[in-house]
């Protein structure tokens, strides 16, 4: 039997969303992976250096499947605002020899000036480039994924409507690499690709919604559930709702 809207609903409402694994969504939603690979080029990274800060960590899975265990850098320290990220991210990334802080993600950086060699960040949703900047080494690197412009934007419009163009054009690759070079920061890589995702029900649009708050902000279902009602039967009828993500890779190097 083909499960029920309210039914759908009601389960992507019910679980948890702490963390930053999606693979709740697996078999319900997919995401066109970018070509570069972060996570490997991460551990590339990571085998380079002795110490290292992973800003905005979310539950700490990226930087954890970064590494075989025990490869850590010496000095691993990874900083994380939301509170149940914050514990999740302690449980897996302590053992690992890595340290969990928790910051607001408002500046300054709770460390002191030149301390780590590498500081890495996937998916930021802030980044203080000047506090990046401060806390590097000299000839130390800022090596980062991020979202780009107009990401989902198919799904935030539903929702929304059209969005003004200084709303689309936001996080765009150029700005970031002007923004890095502003804080005296040398920017030696910069890709940007746009790629498929697909929502195959409903769940899955409002487990995404709840879990990346910033995407509809005050995102919930019973403010929302006409469009959902209808999005819903619009999938029922038509297939997966597909949008389209963009993502960017940056790499900066601090003078030495």
């Amino acid at each position: 039997m083909t499960p029920t809207f309210e039914h759908l609903v009601s389960e992507a409402e019910s679980v948890s969303v702490e963390g930053w694994d999606f693979s709740w969504l697996d078999g319900r939603a997919s995401e066109q992976r970018p070509s570069w690979g972060y996570q490997r080029l991460l551990g590339e990274r990571l085998g380079r250096v002795r110490s290292a800060l992973d800003i905005q960590t979310g539950g700490g899975e990226v930087l954890a499947g970064a590494v075989p265990a025990g490869q850590l850098p010496p000095l691993m320290v990874a900083t994380e605002s939301w509170p149940p990220n914050i514990d999740k991210a302690t449980r897996l990334l302590h053992p690992l020899g890595a340290v969990v802080v928790a910051d607001a993600d408002e500046p300054p950086l709770p460390f002191g000036d030149e301390a780590f060699e590498l500081v890495v960040s996937r998916h930021p949703v802030t980044i203080w480039w000047d506090e990046i900047a401060r806390v590097l080494r000299p000839g130390g690197t800022y090596f980062s994924q991020q979202v780009g412009p107009s990401s989902v934007f198919e799904l935030v419009e539903y929702f929304l409507g059209p969005q003004p163009e200084e709303v689309r054009r936001g996080r765009h690759p150029d700005d970031a690499a002007a923004d890095a070079a502003k804080a005296g920061l040398e920017v030696v890589d910069l890709r940007s690709e746009r790629l498929r995702t697909e929502f195959h029900d409903i769940g899955a649009v409002v487990y995404f919604l709840r879990k990346v708050i910033w995407m509809v902000p005050g995102f919930t279902v019973g403010h929302y559930r006409d469009r959902l009602r209808e999005l819903h039967e619009r999938i029922e009828q038509e297939g997966p709702f597909v949008a389209h993500t963009t993502r960017f890779l940056i790499e900066a190097r601090k003078p030495g």
